[in-house]
């Protein structure tokens, strides 16, 4: 969870600067204008975003930070297929707490980020009821989160220092 919200920190400037091209681009005037293209649109560069990571080495920046690296059932790296895949299930953690929102007609930012929090939450529990502990969406895909941590390089200008005779 923690690498997640990490992981939120760092798209919150992806977002931005995407907003800000799309706005530029499309010349919008007003934040309600044009706002379901601008979903579309982030929804878009939030796939390349993590599609691209997760295939090229299976880490973002916030799992290279908590040593957490993404790979398939064997142990192997991700293609962009099952990348791919992963993105677009991995919306479950959103997806029952956007549309509850929008079947009640809540309005209420307030509102709908409780109603995000609790599914957010909800989901990372359910979980625990699975037998090797996986989020549903790995599971589906075939793949794993995995701790991996790079070999540390030898140290330098140390040298073994030769046994005592006096010791």
């Amino acid at each position: 969870m923690a690498c997640f919200m990490y992981e939120g920190v760092i798209l919150f400037g992806v977002v931005m600067i995407a907003g800000y091209l799309y706005s530029t681009l499309t010349q919008q005037r007003h934040a309600l204008q044009g706002q379901w293209g601008l979903r579309a649109f982030l929804f878009l560069i939030l796939g390349i975003y993590f599609v691209w990571f997760w295939a090229r080495g299976g880490q973002t920046v916030a799992m290279k930070a908590w040593h957490v690296r993404l790979v398939d059932a064997q142990g192997c790296a991700v293609t962009q297929w099952r990348a791919l895949g992963r993105y677009l299930l991995s919306w479950l953690w959103f997806f029952p707490a956007l549309a509850t929102a929008w079947w009640a007609g809540l309005d209420s930012s307030a509102q709908i980020f409780g109603l995000m929090t609790v599914g957010v939450v909800a989901y990372a529990v359910l979980a625990r009821l699975h037998p090797q502990r996986q989020f549903w969406h790995d599971a589906v895909c075939g793949t794993r989160l995995i701790d991996w941590r790079p070999a540390l390089p030898p140290k330098r200008g140390k040298q073994a220092q030769p046994a005592s005779a006096d010791a």
